[in-house]
């Protein structure tokens, strides 16, 4: 074997290493949990598996106005888990996952704060998707003592995303 090719075939081996420490250190979060979905992921970890995983799909389940307003992630499938401006759950959610991701697939959900996503991530779990993780944080993160969404999640840790 080439210099050449011993070094492609280190790299993508080390790649694959991190990419199941994620799944494991997720994992682990569930477990110690009692989670019905797979695993937790931080948004750093989520963005690496979308990024290098063949079958990861970011689902952001916030509204289309939230979307809009907030911003989005690069990439990320938009599947509303509930409806503006009443907030009722989207009857259509599942079928719209369906059609968009493989049982098979690791299903990345992503919301404002991981509260919604994590009620996702449990109806699938229970619809047959064995693959679901939720992104600890979301999009926005928690509210500090001003009220303001700036102390944590996807956009407070400087990863990808757009208006």
């Amino acid at each position: 074997m080439s210099a050449a090719v011993a070094q492609v075939v280190d790299l993508a081996e080390a790649r694959a290493s991190n990419l199941t420490e994620i799944i494991g250190r997720a994992e682990q979060r569930a477990r110690e949990r009692g989670l019905a979905y797979r695993g937790q992921l931080t948004p750093e970890e989520a963005w690496t598996l979308q990024q290098e995983h063949s079958s990861a799909k970011l689902i952001d389940v916030r509204t289309s106005e939230e979307l809009t307003l907030i911003g989005s992630v690069p990439g990320a499938l938009s599947v509303q888990w509930k409806l503006y401006p009443d907030w009722r759950l989207n009857p259509n959610f599942l079928a719209q996952i369906k059609a968009s991701v493989a049982p098979t697939d690791l299903v990345l959900l992503l919301c404002r704060s991981g509260v919604r996503s994590r009620e996702a991530a449990e109806l699938l779990a229970h619809q047959g998707f064995a693959n679901c993780f939720n992104v600890l944080e979301g999009f926005e993160g928690d509210k500090n003592a001003a009220s303001q969404r700036i102390v944590a999640g996807w956009k407070a840790r400087g990863l990808p995303w757009s208006h």
